[in-house]
């Protein structure tokens, strides 16, 4: 794989990785289209670009990629020619499971013989690459929810042309005069046999746009953990969800996302607090457990490091910030000596969550700011803390103080306090 073209793909905005990623294969591996379905079905997005192989009207959906999943191993690629908007085409599809699902790159080839494995591996590290440095963004609930409206926007579209073309068939059928009723009557029961089976399979693609089996999240969240603390030597004990707690429950996908999110930023925060903490040859343990009730979701992550892990550590990292805009709830019960538990409590309906906070209306360098005022620091002191001029401080707090319909920097710092900010 050329490094500089991976070096600068990754300099590229997320928005034009694709078209990079068309240019970056184009030579070994010659395209007329490529798309992208995320491995992460409740957040990511579906795109596509290039030119579709059949009618100019019909474009490649979703649903055809998506048909490829099963063919192609989690983290591998496959070869062959798969019904691509319409038209039977030589496809070459490429699975990478770094976010705990395979997320599928494929590439509607020009030529229908095989790519050479030579080609195909490092077009595969490339896209490991491209789903890897996503990673980081997808974990922030908001982007996430956005994201996951995109993709369910299209699902819907979608659906409203698949239906709209069956009945506009079944038209044509019906008032085909040279056609008796026995054969209308069989061409009219297997395009709408056909209609039905495709209506479900994007029916189930829009399902899984909007929620998740609280089991399959569970066992992300492991996967991804294992990773993490494999390499730390720290060893993981999981209590996952279990029948009692509806393990196949289906949770909303931005109390899912959100989940997922604190718990991964909390092992970090605690692998961090026990670095700091104890030393010597002791095996450290990292204790992990979801409880899905009625009304909440609630998740823990216990340690036996020092036991000096804050919630101020947990802010560093976002998490209340993250919690925010669903009504999540944090506690942190740290023991010095014996370990902390941070317990997490989220809504699963709009009926239990709280008023909403106003704090969600600030972007992360304004919660920056609000943070220090409501430590009592001065412009200058923020100034110096964060890095920035004493005029870009002035800027935000008079932002600030709009945003959250104050009058002073006093009632900005007590808003701080009242919503976990401070």
């Amino acid at each position: 794989m050329d490094l500089m073209a991976a070096v600068e793909l990754i300099q590229t905005p997320l928005s034009e990785h694709l078209a990079r990623l068309s240019s970056a294969l184009a030579e070994t591996i010659p395209h007329r289209e490529i798309a992208q379905l995320a491995g992460d079905c409740s957040y990511a997005s579906f795109k596509i670009i290039g030119e579709p192989p059949g009618r100019p009207s019909v474009a490649i959906t979703a649903t055809d990629v998506a048909a490829l999943r099963s063919l192609v191993p989690s983290r591998g690629s496959w070869q062959g020619r798969a019904p691509m908007a319409g038209v039977d085409m030589p496809v070459l599809a490429l699975a990478s499971d770094i976010t705990g699902q395979s997320a599928l790159l494929v590439l509607i080839r020009t030529e229908a013989p095989p790519v050479p494995e030579e080609h195909v591996t490092p077009a595969r590290a490339l896209w490991d690459l491209v789903t890897a440095y996503r990673e980081g963004p997808r974990s922030e609930p908001l982007a996430a929810s956005r994201a996951a409206a995109a993709a369910r926007a299209v699902a819907i579209a979608e659906l409203r042309e698949a239906h709209g073309a069956s009945l506009t068939a079944l038209l044509r059928v019906l008032r085909d005069r040279a056609l008796d009723d026995a054969n209308s009557r069989a061409r009219s029961v297997d395009l709408a046999v056909s209609a039905v089976a495709e209506l479900r399979s994007r029916v189930e693609l829009d399902r899984a746009l909007m929620e998740e089996v609280a089991g399959n999240a569970f066992e992300r969240l492991a996967v991804s953990l294992r990773q993490i603390l494999s390499a730390r030597g720290v060893r993981l004990e999981l209590g996952p969800p279990d029948a009692e707690d509806s393990t196949d429950r289906l949770l909303p996908a931005d109390v899912i996302h959100t989940a997922l999110a604190v718990v991964r930023a909390t092992v970090h925060a605690s692998l961090d607090d026990q670095v700091h903490g104890l030393g010597g040859d002791r095996e450290h343990r990292l204790h992990i457990g979801w409880k899905v009730g009625t009304d909440e979701l609630r998740a823990t992550v216990r340690d036996d490091g020092p036991g000096t892990l804050t919630r101020g550590a947990l802010d560093t990292r976002r998490v209340t910030e993250r919690l925010a805009p669903l009504g999540g709830r944090l506690d942190v019960d740290a023991v010095p000596g014996w370990g902390t538990t941070v317990t997490f409590e989220i809504p699963l309906s709009s009926s239990s969550t709280p008023c909403q906070d106003p704090l969600t209306k600030l972007g992360a360098r304004e919660l920056e700011v609000l943070g220090q005022l409501a430590r009592g620091r001065r412009n200058r002191d923020i100034a110096q803390t964060l890095h920035i001029s004493e005029s870009t401080v002035k800027f935000h707090v008079a932002r600030i103080i709009g945003k959250l319909g104050v009058s002073t920097r006093g009632e900005a710092a007590a808003l701080a306090h009242q919503w976990g900010a401070a």
